[in-house]
């Protein structure tokens, strides 16, 4: 190539689309970048500014279709307006619709107060102590734990500076507010309620062992038979998992244990997937709830709802709602470095929801099938 031989032009280079900044804003606004910043914010600092540049701001704002960076913001605010939902879900076989109702009342407090959410399944709560930790890495500003179960009451490796709300604590958590329902009312006014209709021989299939709220129902169904004067009849309490495969497990070998014997006239359960279990179960020994034997369940869950059963009504959205409410006020609460003065122990009403499956007892009583 001779060197009057002119060279080919390159060819453009593509120029990538540059978000604006907030100098851009404050630049097309006329003012600084703090003002820029204070009146995107609205936040009430030192900055004093009139309506009319505020509007100028957030005209300019428009314009140019800023968008805040969210990471800046979490760094100039110490926020960053997520909160985390901690629950045992990620083995479950089948849907859980405790889980589900609590959650969708944590949407609605997350929503209300502004705020985004994020889910944190664990595979079991052995693996809590390495997990919470890791989560409290600056990604979120506090946690819902939902039914924490550990065993070992050593909970020293908590984030100190990571606010935190259980919602019904089956174990010892050290979390600064715990939200709950009355479980022991609950119990004794479901079993009384029984016994007030007739029933006499109640089987109780209450939930885990060492659980609070469930050793709290069973109380609960044992004051009110102390008080009506009613023995419990021995191995007519029995403890499974909050599970419908746990209700049906247990509902199979006692009746297996029992082939022959008189049919207890109706079943209190700890929880509703329980009493599903349970009806399971009984159905595939060819009896039929409620003809045949009642029963009642703890939750008041969708399904119960559906299938019109006899239970106890725990406010679970509420539940889920007030523990994000209380989570913001913690949350508020450190950023200003002030104590949090609200109570430790949130304890919700409960009721009794009458449905189709507990119609009073029957007057031939019956004998469990033998085979």
């Amino acid at each position: 190539m001779s060197a009057s031989t002119p060279k080919p032009s390159k060819p453009p280079k593509s120029r990538r689309h540059k978000s604006p900044t907030l100098a851009d804003v404050a630049r097309e606004a006329g003012v600084s970048d703090a003002a820029a910043s204070s009146a995107l914010s609205g936040a009430k600092g030192s900055i004093r500014m009139s309506d009319e540049t505020r509007e100028r701001v957030l005209a300019a704002a428009a314009r140019l279709s800023y968008r805040p960076n969210a990471t800046a913001r979490a760094l100039a605010f110490q926020r960053t307006n997520v909160i985390g939902f901690v629950s045992n879900i990620a083995n479950a076989e089948e849907p859980n619709l405790y889980f589900l109702e609590v959650f969708n009342g944590v949407v609605r407090g997350a929503t209300e107060a502004h705020q985004a959410t994020c889910i944190f399944p664990l595979g079991g709560w052995e693996e809590a102590p390495k997990r919470i930790p890791a989560l409290c890495d600056g990604r979120v500003d506090g946690l819902v734990v939902l039914a924490p179960y550990l065993e070992d009451d050593s909970t020293t490796w908590l984030p100190p500076r990571t606010p935190l709300v259980t919602i019904h604590a089956g174990g010892p958590l050290r979390a600064q507010v715990n939200v709950e329902a009355d479980d022991e009312v609950g119990g004794y006014a479901i079993a009384r309620h029984m016994l007030e209709l007739g029933y006499r021989r109640i089987l109780c299939m209450g939930g885990p062992m060492n659980v609070k709220g469930a050793d709290r129902r069973v109380d609960g169904f044992l004051r009110a038979h102390a008080e009506a004067g009613v023995e419990v009849a021995p191995d007519h309490v029995i403890r499974t998992w909050f599970t419908a495969g746990g209700g049906r497990q247990a509902m199979q070998e006692w009746l297996q244990r029992h082939r022959g014997q008189p049919l207890p006239e109706a079943v209190c359960c700890g929880s509703d997937d329980i009493a599903f279990g349970c009806i399971d179960a009984l159905e595939g020994c060819g009896l039929s709830v409620p003809h045949d034997i009642s029963i009642a369940g703890f939750d008041d869950t969708l399904m119960a709802r559906t299938l019109r059963m006899t239970t106890v009504r725990q406010p679970l959205f509420e539940m889920g709602r007030r523990a994000v409410d209380v989570l913001m006020q913690l949350i508020e609460a450190q950023r200003r470095g002030e104590a949090y003065v609200g109570p430790s122990e949130i304890v919700l009403p409960v009721k009794i929801v009458q449905g189709r499956t507990l119609p009073g007892p029957r007057n031939t009583p019956l004998n469990i099938p033998s085979r």
